[in-house]
């Protein structure tokens, strides 16, 4: 704002022009000045200058340039201030600052640019003068500095002492009796711009005495609009200081505001706003807020042409300023502020320019909506599981030690006092706060970054892990290898065509065979029992698989159960003729066709039913009920298949032209079936979700990012608002609860029916609150009173055509890619049986925004007055009476990971396939938790060939610690697929490496439905430093391989822990990196002395160049000391692991390269898992280019790549407890604000994409591995 400056600007133009008209110039002395660019002198003082000037001679400061101009200026003005020199000149001096500055852009620049003295100059002169004009000509020059500059400007005023010397003239002008109005009205307006920027701005002025004088200023000048607007608006400023703002109400400053606030007039149009954040409890007192109400109103309905939006908006700001103490939203709602402020606000919706009206008052409203309690018996989890051991600190002990009658919902005072600082978030130094956040956070001891490899356990007691390591001492001499003379050993990196040799031992589990028919000889012993003859106390005996039956599966065989799908009725069933299926085995029975598509890139079979299931209808309206429903074929048994070319299908996918790839298919609805029986979890689940059982492929189409259209945050809080006001429209019915056995399934025909009771499954209660919204309220972790965020439950008796609303009411994070373009994922079963097997993002009007029901502290960790948030999505349905699924993400089982182990095993070539599937260890509920080694076959038992067999460095791979970042799983099933695939580069990474994968760190957290935690209720992801063998099996077991291959000099060249991230973009890595952590703290001098091989960088970097989904500039190499318990913290620092990589995958989307603005789906996530491998093998002729015989000009490709500069993107901030930096993409949860453009922060500065001439380093077979 710039009030007050019109008048000096006349004064100084008049005397600008006088200037130009005089005769006289100033002195043409030589004059040294600093400037930006170091000492220079006015070229009038140069010899000759004269004579080169011409017989036409003009006034020197005319004659100079626009940045030596003001350079001579600012010289002649200090030196004035030297000499103490007459005002004419000074008033002269500055008056032409002034033109120049109110002209010229660069001017302005100039003054405050980095180095130059401008601004001491014009705060000195100002606090030494005692001239009138000359003080005005300072103020207005600095008016206009800071007005055109934003706040850097502003903060170089502070820094350089303008706030006191400001402060001081205030005190000697008020003085003068009575004080000057036009320099009162400066001083005042550019004293409310800097202060904001001054920390200790509102302990000067209560130092200086300045609140009283502007006090009194405003109460002798009550009709003097001018000069009070400026006052009112450092007042502002004073008070956000509490002690300012007590002192402030103390001496009337409250009942002064009413003075100035009065009903809708002409006389006041000239006041902008006023707001005050002051004793808000004087002003409660007194009955202002049902005053401000009242004139609000008065505003509102006079004010038809919405000329003094300002000043309605104004008096919003008052209340809200009242209303962030408890006593003010008590008098708010008592004098039917709700309904006051929900009805006006309404009735400004029509008009665009009164949003900031509409946003503020939302903003008043939903921070004095009483809070709500969750309707539940206790925040913790319906399921209870006995723990082996109750650890003696943290949450898990706390929430054990509770006593039975605390009601652990809500605290006994929900609503506190304090302002709620995340819904009232305007710190204008918030940059500042957050930047002190990070380093807070990040290591900076030199000591504890070095990594130190620590044994932590003992040689003897590592043993026990030496049957999980059988290809370190496997001769192979009973195996029929093809070469069994003596040849000699020339190993080569080249790619070569598939190893052809006869089979090598693999243990005979019946389910042996592949699509290319290779039998397994059954005499060849199980190396199993190499294992067995090691036995220790922890000796774990391979996983007993039982013999596939569906492969001898006859027609007749009808004795399958399956459970339930609700209401599915006869018009589906007899749908089943033409059913689609993908994923399920490359096996059909006798009356299917199937269609192989080769030389492609995913794994799915088309299957096309060609026979009716005569059986299904005996099922009547409900599919798969429970364990004891005979049903018949689901398409689904299997015979081998033959590769018939010619097979015609008319199914909807077979359209689409799905490709892929010339390899087995690992979906087999049966073996699913056979394998949920065998998995346990806490709530005995007899259940099967039909996704999980028909399987999912990806839909031939893109999905792209959602836009948010505008406002539509703000209509959903005013429904929510609507609640309160309108209490008599509110159903309240509980339709589904977890924690009532007993409730009663509503039979109407219009009420939706919902169903969580399966694998994965997280749905605890929910509520119609209108007749087609609903409230859904999801279960804790087991263990634990919080982290609600993943869900999956299902929808059934919906009719088409009907908006319902869903309201997902106690998530915890505080932010969300929801209101950034990313939707829930639906599976339809209708759309299933119609060819449609997939999942896709659905959904609109889809915000996350903080609701009013309260956390408890006991939730909160202790912190008080804490929100639950809302997903909160609409969905039209396609079908009548469909039965549909909702998914957080895309979802991905234990059951699931089970079966495609066992597919996997059941199909590999085992002429070129080294695979092993053991036992890790079991979990706390005993669900096995599987280890997979995948390498090449040695060449022959040939000691050179046996030699380099167990010398090929491990990669150690791990996923899902925390349950509901399922993208995890599904990039490591592209991992594993492309792993275990015939390509030739996946055969020469197999020749490269020993691959030692965990797929799932955390199995019953998965199949119980947990978001983060296991069965014990912690993050395991933060035990690995100390992992409790009893309490974080997983953990132990997973750390101790590692120790072991620390043990035997055998250090795994690369560890990856795969993650999903829910509040960014894209897919990037965290490593670790003491030179970057150290260059993060600021102490440059420090970095410098650090010696590190930055080796770290060069898989993410490769990554970049060939993953499409992959963005460089979000990956982070700084270790934070809230990390130091994770995996990757830990692999790196105890175990010695230099690579060792958190990959983390998004949840939503890219906003870079190929992907661009496209939600991401499993196609692009399993592309990721083999972009992986591909990466790695990039990584290997990196590291060991000689032995691969590369051209010359690769040999230095690594140094390429790795930026020698240490460039370093943002660290991985403690957030909570997260495993997510501090989100950049942050928005007002409590009201979508109009007062400045909605923008969403870039979060990736610099995105790479690779050009053409980059792609040319692409190898040619790799590029035979794209995945489109």
């Amino acid at each position: 704002m710039r009030t007050g400056s019109a008048a000096p600007r006349a004064a100084a133009a008049a005397a600008a022009a006088s200037a130009a008209s005089a005769t006289s110039a100033l002195p043409a002395t030589g004059v040294c000045m600093k400037t930006p660019g170091g000492i220079r002198r006015d070229p009038g003082a140069e010899p000759g200058a004269a004579a080169l000037r011409g017989p036409r001679q003009r006034p020197i400061l005319s004659r100079l340039t626009n940045n030596s101009r003001i350079v001579g200026l600012l010289a002649q003005l200090e030196k004035i201030n030297a000499e103490s020199s007459e005002s004419d000149t000074a008033r002269y001096v500055t008056s032409k600052i002034l033109h120049l500055v109110q002209s010229q852009e660069k001017t302005r620049r100039e003054m405050t640019a980095k180095g130059s003295t401008g601004m001491e100059i014009l705060l000195s002169t100002l606090e030494n003068t005692k001239d009138l004009q000359t003080t005005l000509n300072i103020l207005s020059i600095l008016v206009e500095l800071v007005s055109a500059g934003g706040g850097r400007r502003v903060s170089f005023l502070v820094t350089k002492g303008g706030s006191q010397i400001l402060l001081q003239l205030l005190m000697n002008a008020s003085k003068e009796s009575p004080p000057h109005e036009e320099l009162m009205v400066q001083i005042h307006s550019i004293l409310a711009k800097i202060g904001p920027k001054d920390k200790k701005f509102g302990v000067k002025a209560r130092i200086n005495g300045a609140l009283n004088i502007t006090l009194n200023l405003v109460k002798q000048n009550l009709q003097n609009h001018r000069l009070v607007l400026p006052c009112l608006q450092l007042l502002r400023v004073y008070s956000a200081n509490s002690v300012n703002s007590v002192s402030l109400g103390k001496n009337g400053v409250v009942e002064l505001m009413f003075k100035i606030i009065g009903p809708f007039s002409k006389k006041n149009s000239s006041i902008a706003f006023v707001t005050l954040e002051t004793n808000a409890r004087r002003a409660v007192d007194r009955g202002y807020v049902q005053v401000l109400l009242t004139i609000y109103v008065d505003w509102h309905r006079h004010d038809n042409r919405h000329r003094n939006m300002l000043i309605r908006k104004g008096i919003l700001q008052s209340l809200k300023s009242v209303t962030n103490i408890k006593l003010g939203r008590k008098a708010f709602i008592d004098a039917n502020g709700m309904k006051i402020l929900y009805n006006t606000s309404q009735e400004c919706l029509a008009v665009r320019t009164l949003d900031p009206l509409v946003n503020t008052s939302s903003l008043i409203m939903r921070k004095c909506f009483p809070k709500n309690r969750l309707p539940l018996p206790t925040i913790k989890s319906s399921f209870h599981f006995q723990l082996p051991v109750i650890p003696v600190t943290g949450p898990v002990a706390q929430l054990y030690s509770l006593p039975p009658e605390v009601d652990d919902v809500v605290d006994e005072s929900d609503d506190n006092d304090d302002i709620d600082v995340e819904a009232e978030n305007e710190t204008e130094n918030e940059d500042d706060l957050d930047q002190n956040f990070k380093n807070d956070d990040i290591e900076t001891d030199i000591n504890k970054l070095k990594p130190q490899q620590e044994p932590g356990r003992t040689i003897e007691d590592l043993k026990m892990y030496e049957h999980l390591f059988p290809e370190l001492v496997d001769d192979f001499q009973d195996y029929d290898l093809i070469s069994k003379e003596p040849k000699p050993f020339v190993f080569e990196g080249k790619v070569r065509g598939p190893i052809v040799v006869p089979t090598a031992g693999e243990e005979t589990s019946g389910n042996s065979g592949s699509l290319r028919k290779v039998i397994v000889k059954e005499n060849i012993p199980s190396r199993g029992d190499e294992g067995e003859k090691k036995s220790t106390f922890m000796d774990l005996a391979k996983e007993d698989i039982k013999d596939d039956r569906t492969l001898q599966q006859q027609p007749g065989d009808q004795n399958r159960t399956i459970s339930s799908v609700h209401g599915l009725n006869n018009d589906i069933v007899k749908a089943l003729d033409r059913i689609t299926l993908q994923n399920i085995p490359s096996q059909t029975a006798p009356g299917f066709t199937a269609e192989t598509k080769k030389d492609c890139s995913l794994p799915l079979t088309v299957l096309t039913c060609a026979k009716a299931c005569p059986h299904m209808a005996a099922c009547g309206n409900v599919l798969f009920e429970g364990r004891t429903v005979q049903l018949g074929k689901l398409c689904c048994t299997g015979v081998e298949t033959e590769d018939d070319e010619d097979t015609e299908s008319n199914s909807s996918v077979e359209q689409a032209s799905v490709e892929v790839p010339d390899g087995p298919t690992l979906h087999d609805p049966d073996l699913y079936i056979e394998i949920v029986k065998n998995t346990k979890s806490v709530p005995e689940y007899s259940e099967v979700a039909y996704p999980d059982y028909f399987g999912h492929i990806p839909p031939p189409f893109k999905e792209p990012i959602l836009e948010r259209p505008y406002g539509v945050q703000r209509t959903k809080i005013a429904q929510d608002i609507e609640r309160l006001i309108h209490q008599s429209d509110i159903i309240d019915r509980v339709v589904y609860d977890l924690d009532n056995p007993n409730y009663t399934i509503p039979e109407e025909g219009d009420i939706l029916k919902f169903n969580s009771k399966f694998e994965c499954g997280n749905l605890r209660k929910v509520i119609q609150i209108r007749k087609n919204e609903y409230d859904l309220i999801l279960n804790s972790d087991i263990n634990s009173n919080h982290y609600h965020q993943w869900f999956y439950f299902e929808v059934s008796g919906m009719r088409p055509g009907v908006a319902y609303r869903f309201n997902i009411i106690n998530c915890e994070k505080s932010n969300s890619q929801f209101n950034y373009g990313m939707q829930p994922l639906m599976y339809s079963v209708q759309e299933a049986l119609n060819g449609r097997p997939w999942w896709i993002r659905m959904g609109t009007d889809i915000c996350y925004y903080k609701n009013h029901f309260s956390r408890s502290s006991v939730a909160a960790g202790g912190q008080k007055g804490k929100s639950y948030y809302t997903i909160t999505f609409t969905v039209n349905f396609p079908h009548k009476d469909d039965v549909c699924y909702f998914a957080y993400h895309y979802p991905y089982t234990y059951s699931t990971l089970q079966m495609h182990l066992q597919k996997l095993e059941s199909a590999h070539n085992p002429q070129q396939i080294y695979f092993r599937k053991d036992v890790l260890c079991e979990t706390l509920s005993g669900n096995t938790c599987p280890l997979v080694t995948i390498t090449a076959m040695p060449e022959s038992n040939y000691y050179e060939h046996l030699c380099q067999f167990r010398n090929r460095p491990y990669v150690f791979l791990s996923a899902r610690v925390h349950p509901g970042e399922t993208n995890a799983s599904w990039v490591m099933k592209g991992t594993l697929e492309y792993l275990m695939s015939n390509n030739p580069t996946a055969q020469s990474l197999r020749e490269s490496y020993i691959f030692k994968i965990v797929p799932m760190l955390n199995p019953d957290g998965v199949i119980n439905g947990n978001h983060r935690c296991s069965l014990s209720g912690e993050d395991l992801n933060r035990q690995w430093q100390n992992p409790n063998p009893d309490l974080h099996p997983t953990i132990y077991h997973a750390k101790g391989l590692l120790q072991y291959l620390a043990a035997v000099k055998r250090l795994p060249l690369v560890y990856c822990d795969y993650h999903g991230h829910s509040r960014k973009k894209n897919v990037f890595m965290y490593g670790c990196s003491i030179k970057e952590t150290v260059w993060h703290t600021n102490d440059n001098a420090t970095s410098c002395d650090v010696v590190e091989d930055t080796g770290y960088r060069t898989l993410p970097k490769i990554l970049s160049h060939i993953a499409p989904a992959f963005c460089m500039s979000s990956c982070s190499f700084v270790v934070e000391k809230s990390k130091e318990s994770t995996a990757r913290v830990v692999v790196w620092r105890e175990i010695g692991v230099q690579r060792s990589y958190t990959m983390e995958s998004t949840l939503c989307g890219c906003d870079q390269g190929k992907y661009k603005g496209l939600q991401i789906g499993t196609r692009e996530l399993e592309e990721m898992g083999a972009k992986f491998c591909v990466g790695l093998l990039r990584l290997k002729r990196l590291t060991s280019p000689l032995e691969y015989n590369l051209p010359s000009s690769l040999l230095d490709f690594e140094n390429d790549l790795i930026d020698s500069s240490c460039k370093v993107t943002s660290p991985t901030t403690y957030v909570l407890d997260e495993d997510e930096p501090r989100f950049l993409e942050e928005v007002d949860y409590s009201a979508e604000s109009n007062d400045e453009l909605d923008i969403e922060l870039a979060e990736n500065v610099g995105d790479y994409e690779p050009s053409a001439q980059e792609e040319v380093l692409s190898d040619s077979e790799l590029s035979r591995t794209y995945l489109p």
